[in-house]
């Protein structure tokens, strides 16, 4: 077989015998070598045309790794605040709980102290004012919430130790003076002084160790102060007696009663009913008989009776 190639130019034509084994290998290269060529060539189109796709693919890819990196970050900043907030939260219960003991120890102090009612309202926040000078440093706001609190917890602490130690004062103060014997013991009137003064019965001249106070029978009497309850019985003379040891010294002697109301080792409180007015023992009529003692000797009681708590 044979290919006869014309040119245009007029010359002679080419024949090309395909029986030539030279020619049929030249042919077949140059068939191998285009097919070769067009399957490069579609093989850069193909990635010309998907590598934009890729790239965005693979972008995408990094900026869902960010926004997984993110959220983690974001959840560890929810958690840390949630902490934070926790913990403000338990110091401000603390300060609550802190606070309500305050006014607690406040309104046991008003009781103490016997303060007028109103004067001191732990229910509204103090009165203040002033014209406010901000030039000075010194009394700038705290920068953080968390030291704000510190310092009022600090100022609560302050505080606490010195009202605690303002009741312990007011209530060592009370005791004593609840222990101390003040007042009249019955309702009547002074029919006799401590003193030298004719005896009632022989007319010469004795020493009265109390006071004598005139009263129906039957007349409550009661007990000047708090102690305890060291006798109740009959002493001669003394007919029906009560004797109370109030410690610090004292002890008071309350004598010719028509009835006894207590017994020894009682504990008695200002007020009690011991006793109730008579004219038993070395008597000439229905009276209390009342003494007072500190430090084992026995005292005027005008000035007790006639003092008030």
């Amino acid at each position: 077989m044979q290919i006869i190639l014309v040119s245009r130019t007029k010359k002679v034509p080419k024949t090309l015998d395909l029986a030539d084994r030279r020619l049929r290998y030249r042919l077949l290269g140059v068939a191998v070598g285009a097919v070769v060529g067009c399957a490069g060539f579609g093989a850069l189109v193909a990635l010309a045309l998907a590598s934009p796709r890729d790239g965005a693919i693979a972008e995408i890819g990094q900026l869902h790794k960010q926004v997984a990196q993110q959220n983690a970050q974001l959840a560890d900043v929810r958690k840390d605040a949630q902490r934070e907030v926790d913990a403000l939260a338990i110091k401000l219960g603390q300060l609550q709980a802190q606070s309500t003991r305050l006014n607690a120890l406040g309104e046991r102090l008003t009781q103490v102290g016997k303060l007028d009612d109103g004067e001191f309202n732990f229910d509204e926040q103090p009165p203040v004012g002033g014209v406010e000078d901000t030039s000075d440093s010194s009394y700038a706001l705290p920068q953080t919430l968390d030291k704000s609190i510190d310092e009022l917890a600090k100022q609560f602490d302050r505080q606490q130790a010195q009202l605690s130690a303002l009741q312990s004062f007011l209530l060592d103060a009370k005791i004593e003076s609840n222990l101390k014997p003040t007042g009249m013991p019955l309702d009547g009137y002074i029919s006799s002084y401590f003193g030298g003064r004719p005896d009632p019965f022989s007319g010469h001249a004795a020493h009265h160790t109390g006071i004598d106070i005139a009263a129906p029978t039957g007349t409550p009497v009661q007990a000047v102060a708090e102690g305890m309850v060291t006798y109740a019985g009959i002493r001669n003379g003394y007919g029906n007696v009560v004797e109370i040891d109030h410690g610090n010294g004292y002890m008071t002697r309350y004598a010719h009663n028509s009835q006894l109301e207590v017994h020894p080792g009682q504990r008695v409180h200002i007020g009690d009913v011991i006793a109730k007015a008579g004219s038993t023992g070395r008597s000439t009529g229905s009276h209390l008989h009342f003494e007072v003692w500190y430090d084992g000797r026995v005292v005027n009681p005008l000035a007790y009776v006639k003092s008030h708590r």
